[in-house]
């Protein structure tokens, strides 16, 4: 039966093994994204804090309309971090006929309303990082190659505690410890053996976590496991009034504030249309991971509190769905997990090497 295994084994990771190692490499960069981003573009996100009172949200937009009158902005990002700069989510025109409006992001210094940069995370290094990770530079059939990639990964890896599991205390020392003064050879047979088994049951999350993003039936099936709607909870409409008046965003958000102290963020989505209404999604301090917000609802009109939709009314598959980021990037327990997920993701990246030296050696005698 063990030999059954060991082809299994050998031939999906020869098959896979290339998409593998780029999935690992890219994801132990992307682990990091949001530091390596602060670390590297610092003025983009931070600033000196200059007085004790930052200038109205309001204000600031209006700025910005005066500057950059052809965009058009969809909402507004706020810290209760002084350091933090104001993010603006805009859509700007591109050049001709027939091209789409580019989401960009404007970052604007919340103390004298200046507009630091325009940002463009479709245009940036770890855009592309991201669509190697996921699409192969943003391919259909490189999502569809990496995703399947993914999913042979997962048998490979329930084949590969198969075939390492010993029958003594003996094996069991040999095959999850390592020789450092050991052959080349021995040490690749080492590190497949023991920092696989020490890495498998973090690399098995983090690839079964992957499949949400590269197969349709694979989220649909995390609703329909949980006998869950995919649809978000519909929010309230606003009462239309005749009239032109509109509720000030900084009413919105000072009431905001109130309800919801001292969160990491208050996000604030314009309305869309006639009857649509202020959304303030809002991250507490003490929410399970960062994707776990709640949305408060208000009258575009008069500005009035309508409702709050917390993480915790959605269906469990919307939660759960939801929460497959955080695990994926290795972010749901803070630094320490993402130390771990940055190790692992690295370790994951010799594998396939490793792996290959080891069939080689016993093919050719090297």
């Amino acid at each position: 039966m063990k030999t059954l295994f060991r082809t299994v084994h050998l031939y999906l990771s020869l098959a896979s093994g290339i998409f593998i190692m780029m999935a690992c490499f890219t994801g132990s960069i992307l682990v990091f994204e949001q530091e390596l981003q602060h670390a590297l573009y610092h003025d983009r996100y931070f600033v000196a804090q200059q007085s004790a009172v930052q200038l109205p949200v309001g204000t600031v937009l209006d700025g910005f309309r005066s500057t950059y009158a052809e965009a058009k902005i969809s909402g507004v990002k706020v810290y209760t971090d002084p350091r933090r700069n104001i993010e603006i989510a805009i859509t700007m025109p591109e050049k001709g006929e027939k091209s789409s409006p580019k989401r960009l992001t404007a970052f604007a210094d919340p103390y004298t309303g200046k507009i630091i940069e325009i940002y463009s995370y479709s245009d940036s290094f770890f855009s592309t990082v991201e669509d190697m990770h996921r699409r192969l530079l943003g391919t259909d059939i490189g999502k569809l190659i990496m995703g399947t990639s993914t999913l042979l990964f997962l048998f490979i890896m329930i084949t590969g505690v198969i075939l390492w599991w010993p029958k003594t205390k003996a094996m069991l020392k040999q095959r999850s410890s390592i020789k450092w003064k050991a052959g080349w050879k021995r040490l690749a047979y080492d590190f497949h053996h023991a920092l696989g088994i020490y890495t498998v049951i973090f690399l098995f999350i983090f690839a079964f976590t992957a499949l949400a993003w590269s197969f349709q039936w694979f989220n649909d099936g995390i609703y329909t496991l949980t006998n869950s709607s995919k649809d978000p909870i519909k929010p309230p409409s606003s009462t239309i009034v005749d009239s032109t008046g509109k509720a000030g965003i900084d009413d919105v958000l000072a009431d905001a504030y109130t309800r919801v102290p001292n969160a990491v963020f208050y996000n604030l989505s314009l309305p869309k249309d006639s009857a649509a209404v202020f959304a303030v999604n809002v991250l507490m301090r003490n929410a399970i991971h960062e994707t776990a917000t709640d949305n408060h609802y208000y009258d575009q009109y008069s500005g009035q509190y309508l409702k709050t939709v917390s993480f915790g009314d959605r269906p469990i598959g919307q939660q759960i769905r939801a929460s497959f980021k955080p695990i994926h990037i290795s972010s749901i327990f803070g630094l320490p997990s993402k130390i771990l997920g940055f190790l692992v993701c690295l370790f994951g990246t010799t594998f396939p090497i490793t792996g290959v030296i080891m069939w080689l050696s016993r093919i050719k005698k090297i």
